[in-house]
């Protein structure tokens, strides 16, 4: 079983001119490419099994707490909507005496929509996943929570594969994968019916698929190139590579990303941009001069097609249900939402003491589609799709503007997301009396239960530790590898400091953990070494990284009547509240 591979440099390593050697080294890379792919059957098998055990894991009590958590309200509710009426529909506030949550969680699922489409302020497709559980099992927590628990289960397999293609070796890849399972945070949100969790799974598919694209762009070149260097050539082989299914598969899964939430944006430019510098480097390493100059129109443009503009079709594909039935988002939502802000006004203090906006607005305001006569044919396509942009400019505005007067409890500032300043409880008993529901305090006390949205402490802070070990292996060693881990951490992270100023919740990380166990994954196999070194290194770094999985392991098993609702006593939950801003 080996451990890291060799790698290769983002260039190539070899500069235009250097003759045969360096082209015979570029080939040599390509051959280790190749070798990577050998033992699939044992590679897979292990990849199936660690997801089988995060899917258990998962899958256990899933139904548990019976009510909505959170977000639920809205999320399980709009992919009800979807399911049954093609579109997201208001609810009505009671039926039959009950308030809404209640009459479902009591079984009415028919006769509860109230008039007209709700405002959904996030793309449909994780929507229409979640409605995916809710067709298959029912209205109830566990029908609205399945999707989440397969679809992360799909991810921990996903991490065992691009862990394995990035090292070469399948233990790596397992490792990845364990990590990935035992962390709080993925582990509750693969329980929730809430959108996080798809949009975390769509982004590590298409970073896969940019990753297979890589090596699949760099072996067809080679092909195409033959035993003869690019040093004469103007721009080097263009027909044979125009087409790159690995980039198209990745456009859709990017879209479907978008299609759940805006920020798979930013990953998706910063993912495309290395596209492009890998390009480049695999045409230098063939010994074409102005390599990346040169790659920026004979790859860059079919790359931006196959990946931006798939992306975007998926996208806009995946608002069918708005588009469907736009006439009534015209008529409900044209005039009562935020096109008709006349200024921005700044948070002052209600009546009520609670921050409000003092925007002024022009309440006879409506989208332009609304007022005009109904078309047919593709004249009502267009007109669908221009109620949808403006629909956007209203959904923008919400995210952007109108909740920078809103708090919450457990807001948190996402500067400290990766050393988990602030998680969150997305449900919460605080008030067990003693010998109920399995609680065993003493007399006088009280006991705890709650779902608390928390990542496992050591895993990632020892993350933390691996980004900075990878940004320097990035720079130092030219080592492409390190770079995929830290371009997804910062673009997953950092695009959230310009909303700051708005309620935001350390839970949105989960789109950052895929990458921070990359970094860890890639710094432990570079302690292990490859399987030329030297035995005792090799031990010290399997030791090293078997002592990391078991802490981490323990660190979740310690932490987990945290994630998974169950009934402990006060002092042992205020023995896991490590920090006051925990609570």
């Amino acid at each position: 079983m080996t451990s890291l591979h060799p790698p290769s440099t983002d260039d190539g390593a070899t500069a235009p001119g250097l003759g045969p050697s360096a082209w015979q080294r570029a080939r040599g890379r390509l051959a280790g490419v190749e070798a990577r792919l050998e033992n699939r059957a044992l590679a897979w098998g292990v990849a199936i099994l660690v997801a089988g055990l995060a899917f258990g894991m998962r899958l256990w009590r899933l139904g548990e707490p019976d009510r909505f958590a959170f977000d639920e309200t809205y999320y399980a509710k709009d992919a009800w909507g979807l399911l049954n009426q093609g579109y997201v529909r208001n609810y009505q506030g009671e039926v039959d005496g009950k308030l809404i949550d209640e009459a479902i969680l009591g079984g009415r699922t028919q006769g509860i929509w109230g008039e007209g489409p709700s405002m959904e302020v996030h793309p449909e497709a994780g929507k229409w996943v979640i409605a995916l559980g809710e067709k298959a099992f029912g209205m109830d927590p566990f029908g609205w929570r399945i999707s989440a628990a397969v679809v992360g289960a799909l991810m921990v397999l996903v991490m065992c594969r691009l862990a394995r293609r990035l090292t070469g070796s399948t233990m790596l890849g397992g490792l990845a994968g364990l990590l990935l399972a035992f962390d709080g945070l993925h582990f509750v949100l693969s329980r929730l019916a809430l959108l996080d969790i798809f949009l975390a799974f769509f982004l590590l598919c298409g970073v896969a698929c940019i990753v297979n694209d890589r090596d699949w762009h760099r072996a067809r070149l080679a092909r195409l190139v033959g035993d003869t260097p690019l040093v004469d050539s103007a721009w080097g082989p263009v027909r044979g590579l125009l087409f790159r299914p690995w980039l198209v598969t990745g456009g859709v899964c990017f879209g479907l990303a978008l299609g759940t939430k805006w920020t798979a944006a930013y990953p998706l430019a910063a993912f495309g941009v290395l596209v492009w510098v890998w390009s480049g480097g695999a045409r230098r390493s063939f010994g074409l001069r102005h390599a990346r100059v040169r790659a920026m129109l004979v790859d860059g443009v079919p790359a931006f097609a196959q990946l931006v503009l798939v992306a975007f079709v998926v996208y806009v594909a995946s608002w069918t249900g708005w588009l469907v039935h736009a006439g009534e988002y015209e008529e409900a939502l044209s005039s009562t939402q935020y096109t008709g802000f006349v200024s921005e006004g700044e948070c002052v203090e209600g009546e009520d003491g609670e921050l409000q906006t003092n925007n002024v607005t022009d309440d006879s305001a409506t989208w332009p589609t609304a007022t005009e006569k109904d078309a047919s044919g593709l004249g009502e396509v267009v007109q669908s799709l221009r109620s949808l942009w403006y629909y956007h400019q209203d959904v923008y505005t919400f995210h952007t503007h109108y909740l920078n007067c809103s708090s919450h409890v457990y807001q948190s500032q996402p500067s400290g997301w990766l050393v988990l300043n602030r998680p969150v409880g997305v449900a919460t008993d605080l008030d067990v009396p003693p010998g109920t529901d399995g609680c065993d305090a003493p007399a006088g006390d009280t006991c705890y239960r709650q779902v608390l949205l928390i990542g496992t402490p050591i895993l990632w802070w020892g993350g933390c530790l691996a980004l900075l070990a990878a940004a320097a292996l990035w720079v130092g060693t030219r080592d492409w590898r390190f770079g995929v881990a830290l371009t997804g951490t910062l673009s997953t992270w950092l695009p959230w400091l310009l909303y700051d100023d708005r309620p935001i919740f350390f839970f949105y990380a989960i789109a950052c953990l895929p990458f921070l166990v990359l970094a860890i994954t890639l710094v432990l196999g570079k302690m292990i070494g490859h399987s030329r070194e030297p035995s005792g290194r090799r031990t010290t770094g399997v030791v090293v990284a078997g002592s990391f999985l078991v802490l981490v392991v323990l660190n979740f098993a310690y932490f987990y009547p945290l994630l998974s609702y169950e009934v402990i006593p006060r002092g042992d939950w205020m023995d896991r509240m490590w920090f006051h801003r925990w609570i």
